[in-house]
C-alpha cells in the first residue's frame, strides 16, 4: 500500500508501506494501509500492484516503479524498498529513524528522532534530516521506521543487520530483547554487544577502534563500495 499524507510539505515523497516495512513514520503498517483503504478507498493509502521483479533483493518492482513515478508527479522513476545505495525510498521529515552508510567502517548506523546528540556520521539526526528530508531520494541514506530495523528485509540489498554498527544507547535498549532474538535467528548471536552507542563512540575513528577490537561481522564482508 502506498501513503501520501505526507505530500503536504513533501509534495513528490511517496512511502511504500510492505508487511516487511512499514511506513517511515512508524505509525502505519500494511494492515493499517489495508484497513485505510477500505475504509476511504479515495484517501491517502492506495494498493500497489508489484509487477513484474526488477531486482528481488533490492526489492525494486515494475509495479512500484510505474505508481511511485505517477504519485511523485514524475519525479521519481525507480524506486528499491530494501537499498539504502539504489533507488532509496523517498524521505519525508516524519521519519523515526535514519539509517546512514558508514563505508569506512563497512557498516550503517540508525539514529532515532529522540537522540540529540553528535554520531559517527559527523551529522546530528537534525541535521541528518535536513538533507535527506524534503521528498528527497539519497543514495546512502533512508529514513526508516524504528520495527523495520528487525524486519528480515531490513537494508538487504546490502547485507541487512549484519552491517548494524552503531545505534544510541537509548533506542538499542529500547530493541535489545527483540533484536537479540532477531540477531540469535540469523546466527549472529553475541552481536548485540558489538554494535556500538555514542558512550563507546560518536566518532569515525573510535567506532574504527572498537569495531576492531571486538571483530564486528560487517568488517569481514564484502566493501560496501
Amino acid at each position: 500500500y502506498s501513503c501520501t499524507l505526507c505530500q503536504t510539505f513533501a509534495p513528490n515523497h511517496v512511502c511504500i508501506i510492505t508487511p516487511e516495512r512499514p511506513a517511515l513514520c512508524g505509525a502505519i503498517t500494511w494492515l493499517d494501509g489495508r484497513i485505510a483503504y477500505e475504509i476511504s478507498p479515495s484517501g491517502a493509502n492506495q494498493p500497489v500492484v508489484k509487477g513484474k521483479v526488477i531486482d528481488a533483493e533490492r526489492g525494486e518492482f515494475e509495479g512500484v516503479n510505474r505508481f511511485v513515478k505517477k504519485a511523485s508527479h514524475g519525479e521519481v522513476d525507480r524506486c528499491s524498498l530494501y537499498s539504502v545505495m539504489e533507488y532509496p525510498m523517498t524521505c519525508c521529515g516524519c521519519f523515526e529513524c535514519i539509517a546512514v552508510m558508514l563505508p569506512e567502517v563497512n557498516g550503517f548506523m540508525v539514529v532515532n528522532r529522540e537522540y540529540k546528540g553528535d554520531t559517527p556520521s559527523g551529522m546530528s539526526f537534525s541535521t541528518l534530516a535536513g538533507t535527506i528530508g524534503g521528498g528527497a531520494q539519497t543514495p546512502g541514506f533512508a529514513g526508516i521506521s524504528k520495527s523495520y530495523i528487525l524486519s528480515d528485509r531490513f537494508l538487504q540489498a546490502e547485507g541487512g543487520i549484519e552491517r548494524l554498527v552503531w545505534l544510541p544507547s537509548v533506542l538499542k535498549e529500547e530493541l535489545r530483547g527483540r533484536l537479540v532474538h532477531k540477531l540469535d535467528e540469523r546466527g549472529l548471536s553475541g552481536m548485540f554487544e558489538k554494535i556500538a552507542d555514542e558512550k563507546i563512540a560518536v566518532t569515525l575513528e573510535d567506532l574504527t577502534a572498537f569495531l576492531d577490537r571486538v571483530q564486528h561481522p560487517a568488517l569481514a564482508m564484502k566493501p560496501l563500495l
